[in-house]
């Protein structure tokens, strides 16, 4: 029996191989449970557990009745675990094409798309890819259908999406949640703290396919549903008041229009549009000047509908009579000492009531009582209207507008600024300075939100008119209102805006733009405002017509005022406000005097 020959050489060699492999081995064990250990454990953590975001739903915005302005619907967002696809939901992919409306060929094409690589510090590196999305923002029917296919690599994620039903409609009152669903403008944006609610969320783990595993759910946070909104916005009068705007647009071609319908005694918006407009629903089609709310944030010369400062101001202080005379025939004037030159006319005019420089909006008439109200008082008066300063409309960038303090004015505003030249003012502005008059001489801010509301119809917060001061006694109210019922009359600049049987107290403007620093005679802007019933006014409507296209001058007893006129016909039928009879137009007239 002869023994093997074990090469010594050999032996060792092996032998050191062996152990050189288990020290590694224990090298590279404890190199992972020492070393790396806590973070690896994290790493496992995080990939057995799953954290679930629960999205709230956000608030609904309605108008004065109720009606439904902007809303949210859940949809879902369709996708495919390439990791997870099997052969038999190879065959079914055209049917899913077919359901969700997409071609078969892109379906198969994001089945397979199992790899994609990735960017890293260290260089490019290849990962499995887990989600592929199909389709965005599917609805809940559709969603269902897909389910019934029974492809188990093909799920959704549920998420809300915002609705606005009326489409345009008050669409620079409601603003627009964006696609981060972040509020960027309007009641969205104001109310966001109301409207947004809180997300919850749900902490549960997965099995090796990252499925999830519910019994394994360890806590559950609800979310919490934002609060409604309800607006001081009648859609009725909205959709009438962007009616006859989308009219002016059609036979002007202006290049922007506001139009605003308040009530006198609240305060409350009851509509508010611009042109150009846009979508919300679709907000990004639209050139982003387009979202630009004109009537607080576009400032003009507001012209002649400025003249009831000096006007109110004058007899406030009793500085003048509405009978007093002045004579507008002059072309210069003497005051303290100097020589000024007075603005002229579009006709020629001689002497003039207080009275009648309101009724034919004479600039020099204007002039005139800014002269006898001096510098400061008329800036004074300027400021008690709200000019110079946001009027506190709570949506968008509110302008401050232009309002020199008088150490700023040069020899020419103590007679300029009386007939609305030297000051730029925001079509909110000059709305709520009208609604003052109308108000008995008290300045109201604007409203635009009445109430915050939960879903059981319990109010959670009421708004309420605000009174900001008095600007004016009420007798001076009462005098301007008499003299603005003059505009409108036979011999008056607004014989468009009168409507049978109810008195109508308002004003014109039409005002040079400034172009190269200069005005011009070719671009304008036509505004008319006014307010009804004249002996106890409920609504107050401004219209701002921005270059409208026409032969001659765009005054604002032809552009605006006929827009004035059918958005009051039609308050009047819908709000069922009663006629004046004409006994009382006239005991109101004999109570001005």
């Amino acid at each position: 029996m002869n023994r093997a020959y074990v090469s010594g050489i050999r032996f060792a060699f092996l032998t050191v191989v062996i152990f050189t492999c288990f020290v590694v081995l224990l090298g590279r064990l404890i190199h992972l449970h020492l070393v790396e250990g806590e973070k690896l454990a994290r790493i496992v953590e995080q990939n057995r557990e799953r954290f679930l975001d629960i999205k709230a739903r956000r608030g609904n915005i309605v108008d004065r009745r109720g009606n439904l302005m902007a809303t949210t619907q859940a949809v879902y967002e369709i996708g495919v675990d390439p990791q997870s696809v099997n052969p038999e939901d190879m065959v079914r992919a055209p049917e899913l094409a077919a359901v969700l409306g997409l071609d078969p060929e892109l379906v198969w094409e994001k089945f397979e798309q199992k790899l994609r690589t990735v960017d890293t510090p260290s260089g490019p590196e290849i990962r499995n890819v887990r989600w592929v999305e199909l389709a965005d923002a599917v609805d809940e029917k559709t969603y269902d259908e897909v389910m019934a296919l029974g492809i188990r690599a093909v799920y959704g994620n549920r998420k809300y999406e915002r609705v606005y039903p009326s489409e345009g409609l008050a669409a620079h009152v409601l603003g627009f949640v964006n696609k981060e669903e972040t509020p960027v403008s309007g009641v969205e944006r104001f109310c966001d703290f109301y409207l947004a609610g809180q997300d919850g969320w749900r902490k549960s783990e997965k099995d090796g396919r990252r499925r999830e595993l519910v019994q394994f759910s360890s806590r559950e946070v609800d979310p919490r549903d934002g609060l409604n909104v309800e607006l001081t916005i009648d859609l009725n009068i909205q959709h009438k008041v962007e009616q006859e705007i989308a009219k002016l647009v059609d036979e002007y071609q202006p290049k922007g229009v506001a139009v605003i319908v308040s009530e006198v005694a609240t305060g409350q918006i009851l509509a508010l549009a611009n042109y150009p407009t846009f979508d919300p629903n679709e907000f990004w089609r639209f050139p982003i000047e387009n979202h630009r709310n004109r009537a607080v944030t576009d400032i003009y010369e507001p012209g002649s509908t400025f003249k009831i400062v000096p006007a109110a101001g004058a007899l406030n202080e009793d500085l003048v009579t509405a009978d007093q005379l002045f004579d507008c025939g002059q072309a210069t004037v003497n005051y303290k000492g100097r020589t000024l030159r007075l603005p002229s006319d579009h006709h020629p005019l001689e002497e003039l009531s207080v009275t009648e420089i309101v009724i034919k909006s004479s600039n020099r008439g204007a002039a005139l009582l800014g002269l006898e109200l001096e510098e400061e008082r008329l800036y004074e008066y300027s400021k008690r209207f709200g000019f110079g300063e946001p009027t506190g409309f709570p949506l968008d960038l509110e302008e401050n507008g232009i309002l020199h303090p008088v150490n700023r004015w040069d020899g020419l505003t103590i007679t300029r600024l009386p007939m609305g030249h030297a000051i730029s003012a925001t079509p909110m502005q000059v709305h709520f300075a009208m609604s003052a008059i109308a108000n008995g001489g008290v300045l109201m801010k604007p409203q635009i939100v009445r109430q915050v509301f939960d879903n059981n119809g319990e109010v959670v917060v009421q708004y309420s008119p605000d009174a900001k001061s008095r600007v004016v006694s009420s007798y001076t109210a009462t005098q301007i209102t008499q003299m603005l019922a003059g505009v409108v009359g036979e011999n008056g600049t607004a014989r468009r805006a009168s409507i049978e049987n109810y008195g109508v107290a308002g004003k014109t403007g039409t005002t040079q733009k400034i172009v190269d620093g200069r005005y011009s005679r070719q671009h304008h802007v036509g505004s008319f405002v006014g307010f009804f019933p004249q002996s106890n006014p409920r609504l107050v409507i401004t219209v701002v017509v921005d270059e409208p296209e026409l032969k001659g001058v765009g005054y604002g007893g032809v552009v605006a005022a006929p827009v004035f006129k059918n958005i009051a016909e039609h308050c009047i039928q819908y709000l069922g406000i009663p006629p004046e009879p004409e006994n009382q137009m006239m005991a109101f007239t004999e109570g001005a005097r």
